[in-house]
């Protein structure tokens, strides 16, 4: 297996690594999946080369913000396939789900103690700073954090993107030499290492593992202390099912992504948001299915990194639709969260976003409703219930009206902070592919960001407005209405 390109691997503790430990600790995050993922890469590469078994640790808490049975029902569908395919792998699995808040306290201390060293995943947004803190306050053990976010390395430049043109002229020149650099399809086949035998007694006497049975009944996250409120839905976590919707939009709806993707009533989106925010399903192996189906090779890229969408690729229209979201846009959100830090907070918008919208806060409003009203879908407009009916039970929103969506609660709250603020709740409590940079990049390009100055509007001032009028004329939406009326 070869080594892990250098950019992709931040060190948090430069401690050397300790040949005499007992195991490789890979201790998955963020980068929920077996393929196409750099950090089991590394930590596979080293267990290979001190021969150590390696362990792999996947937990999920009881009390991150938000923590409720869709969320949680989600990552438990991939550690049940984990579970399974791991076993009959030279490679300890250890899934924990926390019982109770505290439970875990204490368990990554346990198991690095016995470690040659610590891989896991780094990731810029959500939980995974956090993790990453904890990470870094382990004693006597090296931790490294490898990046599987993207075709892009989130260390490939420093630099807060304003625009995505301006993005895409940047990826024209830089992303090429990244293209080579694939993770594993499997980074277990053929691997030779021994197995562990059995887990530290320091660990062993306090945590037990979470049991195959539990992870595959249905009524575990029932009787977690998380927020029951919020169910799951019929989408299922994991890679086979990612995976399958993968082949089946590569197959079936990419041909007509370019035409059918912004009208609600046709399936034409990917649909793979969710995966590739868990985790269960790689930018890597989607870019490689879509330069599959279209014969693809790099020489067919222009030579020309103008920042132009269309054509620098040299694929079908489709396909090169497709990549601007999956690579430009999705890639441009974890960019700015790498940089920016702070890119949850409204002072982050543009400053002429901010100035223009503040210039407005005073101008009437035919509608003014409360995060209540908003959660109930108790609006005057049929269209934005519909979209909000959708996202409290099925965990998503048609892409094209999740930006109208964006925009009304920008238009029907007293103030843009108070709209940030019910946007980012109502999307984090529900999205499936909530707590994303993706969802960031979205609720904040409501309000400005990535975007320019439009001719000035009450309520908005210059930030783009749109109206569920125009949106009917653009798009159909009578089959969608009629599925999320009330």
């Amino acid at each position: 297996m070869r080594p892990v390109p250098p950019i992709r691997v931040r060190v948090l503790t430069a401690v050397p690594t300790r040949a005499d430990g007992q195991y490789v600790l890979y201790w998955m995050t963020a980068t929920r999946r077996l393929e196409r993922n750099y950090a089991l890469d590394h930590a596979a590469h080293l267990a290979e080369t001190l021969q150590k078994p390696l362990l792999i640790f996947e937990a999920v808490s009881a009390e991150y913000r938000w923590a409720c049975d869709r969320h949680h029902q989600a990552i438990i569908d991939g550690m049940l396939e984990h579970e399974r395919a791991l076993a009959s792998k030279a490679v300890c699995y250890f899934p924990y789900v926390e019982p109770k808040p505290g439970a875990g306290s204490g368990l990554l201390s346990a198991l690095a103690t016995a470690a040659c060293a610590v891989i896991t995943d780094d990731s810029p947004v959500f939980g995974t700073p956090r993790l990453l803190e904890a990470a870094a306050r382990l004693e006597g053990v090296r931790v490294e954090a490898v990046d599987s976010c993207g075709l892009l390395p989130l260390r490939a430049t420093e630099r807060v993107f304003s625009a995505a043109y301006h993005f895409r002229r940047f990826l024209h020149k830089e992303l090429p030499a990244h293209l080579g650099d694939m993770p594993a399809a499997d980074s277990l086949s053929g691997l030779r290492i021994p197995r562990l035998d059995a887990l530290p007694d320091s660990v062993t006497t306090r945590w037990d593992p979470t049991r195959e049975t539990d992870l595959d009944s249905k009524t575990l996250v029932g009787t977690l202390p998380i927020d029951h409120s919020v169910g799951v839905t019929e989408w299922k976590g994991g890679a086979t099912a990612g995976r399958a919707q993968m082949l089946d939009f590569v197959d079936d709806r990419l041909p007509r992504y370019v035409d059918d993707r912004n009208h609600p009533d046709l399936d034409a989106p990917s649909g793979l948001s969710t995966w590739l925010h868990y985790g269960h399903i790689s930018a890597h192996e989607i870019f490689s299915a879509v330069t599959q189906a279209e014969g693809w090779t790099p020489l067919r890229l222009s030579e020309k990194a103008d920042g132009r969408r269309k054509g620098w690729w040299g694929m079908s229209e489709p396909a090169e639709a497709f990549l601007d979201q999956l690579i430009t846009w999705r890639e441009l959100g974890y960019g700015y969260c790498t940089n920016a830090p702070d890119y949850a907070r409204y002072e982050t918008l543009p400053a002429w976003a901010r100035g223009t919208l503040e210039d407005h806060v005073s101008d009437p409003r035919d509608h003014s409703y409360s995060l209540e009203q908003f959660t109930n879908a108790e609006t005057h407009d049929e269209l934005w219930n519909a979209a909000q009916r959708q996202l409290v039970q099925d965990g998503r929103i048609h892409n094209y009206l999740r930006m109208l969506w964006g925009k009304k609660i920008l238009e029907w709250t007293e103030h843009p902070r108070e709209a940030l603020d019910v946007m980012v709740e109502l999307n984090n409590r529900y999205a499936t592919d909530g707590r994303d940079p993706n969802s960031y990049s979205g609720i904040f390009w409501t309000m400005g960001r990535f975007d320019r100055g439009w001719p000035e509007r009450p309520i908005f001032g210059k930030v783009r407005s749109m109206t569920s009028k125009s949106t009917r004329r653009k798009v159909s939406v009578d089959a969608y209405l009629e599925r999320w009326k009330a």
